[in-house]
């Protein structure tokens, strides 16, 4: 089998992660890093044995696939400049800045057959995994997603850069569009919203109450499925999962149960998903679509926050 040949263009806190896994790979060959800061990018080219460069377009020629780990602000000219040149891209999240910046890139990937996926790592997690394999029609779900202040990916304002993880989570796990949503939030540290909170109404009478902060004083990531007479709770950080269920009795009760699921390096996975799905012509988990449906939505909770909209706001 041929290797492919594969490369990572922005090599911050991510983006050297992403470097690292594509270069255990065997059937992949790292041919080439590329960021701003050629002297880091060489630093890291260096330890996994590959070519460093400044300029992405001298990736071109060179490689079969990229993946993009750079600010939002350049996903889409990047992201576009490879598709074209017949080259698949693993995008991180958020897709783009716009819808209609992210309905060009899946267009253009379709009319070349090539793969756009979107970085969604949260889908590859065992305790996700694990929990919707056993769900039936969930009710309610709540995600909260909290870290401490960092400086980084505060390009994008916390909806964008936290939530928009879990609003993929739940319309996937909703099984149906959004129907309304209502949503709060506050700029503490930064000029951006850096708290929100945000309810969402769906087609099937599903509803999702998603929140997340990046000025806490704790680092927590977790989900709650009501689904039926059963609670499944997912802590993403652990990769462990639980559900509860009612046991009958004069004082009814319930019962926590662990739920078996096997600790898992979800980078790894997810850029191996990606490399499966060059291979074998099939549509990746988290396809460009799912990125812009996440997109849509964080799109819209900003919206209503920025302009102090109270009450249910519909959306498509």
């Amino acid at each position: 089998m041929n290797k492919m040949t594969m490369g990572v263009i922005g090599i911050g806190y991510l983006g050297q992660y992403h470097a690292e896994k594509f270069a255990m790979i065997p059937d992949v060959e790292l041919v080439g890093l590329v960021d701003t800061d050629l002297d880091r990018a060489k630093l890291l080219a260096g330890k996994l044995n590959t070519q460093a460069y400044d300029e992405p377009a001298r990736l071109i020629g060179k490689v079969n696939a990229v993946s993009i780990v750079t600010p939002t602000v350049v996903h889409h000219r990047l992201a576009k400049q490879f598709l074209e040149q017949g080259v698949h891209v693993l995008l991180e999240k958020p897709i783009t800045e716009t819808i209609e910046q992210a309905d060009e890139l899946i267009d253009l990937a379709a009319r070349k057959n090539l793969v756009l996926q979107v970085g969604h790592i949260e889908r590859f997690n065992p305790a996700f995994s694990a929990v919707k394999s056993l769900l039936v029609m969930p009710r309610y779900i709540t995600a909260d997603r909290a870290a401490p202040f960092t400086i980084r990916c505060t390009d994008v304002n916390v909806v964008l850069d936290l939530m928009i993880h879990d609003l993929d989570i739940v319309m996937d796990l909703a099984g149906s569009p959004p129907k309304e949503v209502s949503a709060v939030g506050v700029s503490i540290i930064t000029n951006e919203i850096d708290m929100a909170t945000a309810r969402i109404v769906f087609h099937n009478g599903c509803v999702a109450d998603v929140s997340a902060s990046r000025v806490s004083d704790e680092k927590k990531r977790l989900l709650r499925v009501f689904d039926d007479k059963a609670i499944y709770t997912s802590d993403y950080q652990t990769q462990k999962a639980t559900v509860s269920r009612v046991q009958p009795g004069t004082v009814p009760q319930l019962t926590v149960t662990d739920i078996s699921s096997d600790r898992r390096d979800t980078l790894e996975d997810e850029v191996r998903s990606f490399v499966q799905s060059i291979r074998n012509r099939v549509r990746p988990l988290v396809s460009g679509n799912e990125g812009r449906r996440a997109l849509a939505l964080a799109l819209a909770i900003t919206k209503i926050i920025e302009q102090g909209i109270t009450g249910f706001v519909p959306v498509s």
